[in-house]
């Protein structure tokens, strides 16, 4: 596949192969058995590798399937507002918002405005930007949109759990408790540690469309989900 084919089409249930061996992508499977084919990231012990996704890449009908599925979870939670996580979350947070038929949504970002508070923002690490020293900011403006009602929060991918845990410590500092969080991909089981740690309540909050495992390296080259 050309590296722009990826998380562009959404196949029919059977399509791929599920339970052997990848090479070039791996086979994620939604709920009701549809596929979407995702690269494979070679991690830096060239023995195990993550499925990857960005949502902002993808086509607008794996973006809408996305949303649907997740919307349609979240919705009997009752959910009044959305927030986002910079920078890919957004895009998933929005169309969310829209099918649960909100007119807006509320976006956190690492961008600092002239008016925003230094004490509404905590640091911000990121498995795809290790290097970058980053702070997670709220509006102040969006307060009380969060502060009246039930809130989702939402990013595309969770992996180590450590964006969700700095959006969970900026929400808790403003005294706002998500009820629910969501994302398109779980990736591996890595993200448990770190939420268990924010709290014994976000486990069981925390919902995604799909999951990925950790990929091992195998005799012949290709990859495969742990046994």
């Amino acid at each position: 596949m050309a590296p722009h084919d990826f998380w562009q089409e959404v196949h029919p249930p059977g399509t791929f192969a599920v339970d052997g061996e990848f090479a070039s992508f791996y086979v994620a499977v939604l709920e009701d058995g549809r596929q979407i084919r995702l690269p494979i990231r070679v991690l830096a012990d060239g023995e195990h590798a993550l499925a990857s996704l960005i949502v902002n890449q993808a086509s607008f009908s794996v973006l809408d399937a996305f949303a649907e599925s997740l919307a349609e979870k979240i919705r009997p939670m009752r959910i009044d507002v959305v927030a986002g996580l910079p920078t890919l979350g957004l895009t998933l947070a929005a169309a969310v918002a829209q099918k649960l038929g909100h007119s807006r949504y509320v976006p956190l970002g690492t961008s600092r405005k002239f008016w925003y508070r230094d004490e509404l923002s905590v640091p911000l690490s990121s498995i795809t930007t290790p290097t970058q020293q980053k702070r997670l900011y709220i509006d102040p403006r969006m307060l009380p949109l969060l502060a009246e009602g039930r809130v989702a929060l939402i990013d595309d991918v969770i992996s180590s759990g450590a964006s969700i845990g700095a959006a969970l410590d900026l929400l808790e500092a403003c005294g706002i408790e998500p009820v629910v969080i969501g994302a398109a991909m779980l990736q591996s089981e890595r993200w448990r540690e770190s939420l268990a740690t924010a709290g014994p309540q976000w486990i069981a909050r925390t919902i995604g469309v799909f999951t990925t495992p950790i990929l091992q390296r195998n005799a012949a080259g290709r990859w495969q989900a742990p046994a």
